[in-house]
């Protein structure tokens, strides 16, 4: 089951004609992801303070399939596609009512937050990842 967080359509994130930029998808599935890890108990100020720990993206693939407009709203889904020892993989959709308008596979690394060198996920993280 995959997780979905609501996103309104707001006229910064849309260009001179009410279509949302290119650049914004990436800026709604973070906003996602991160809801998403924090429903699961996992705080990434937390895991940095704490932990010396950052999750960060290391690819993303994006395709948008319709226009997203001003106003719209949307849904964003975060569901889990794949964890390795350092880096997990999701797969997320942007929905506008039963219309999937973006799907992005994204690729999260583990980091030490002090030296920016990866790192094995926390087990607390793994537990919560494999839990989704």
């Amino acid at each position: 089951m995959a997780f979905s967080w609501p996103i309104r359509v707001y006229w910064e994130d849309t260009d001179a004609g009410g279509v949302v930029y290119h650049a914004r998808y990436l800026h709604f599935f973070e906003r996602a992801r991160t809801e998403w890890l924090r429903k699961a108990g996992v705080s990434q100020s937390d895991l940095q303070q704490k932990q010396d720990v950052v999750l960060v993206v290391k690819e993303a693939y994006l395709d948008i399939l319709r226009p997203a407009r001003i106003d719209d709203a949307l849904s964003a889904t975060v569901r889990i596609a794949q964890i390795g020892r350092a880096s997990f993989q999701v797969h997320q959709e942007l929905w506008r009512g039963s219309d999937c308008l973006s799907k992005a596979e994204v690729k999260i690394a583990c980091l030490r937050a002090s030296s920016f060198k990866p790192c094995g996920l926390p087990l607390d993280v793994n537990k919560v990842l494999q839990d989704e």
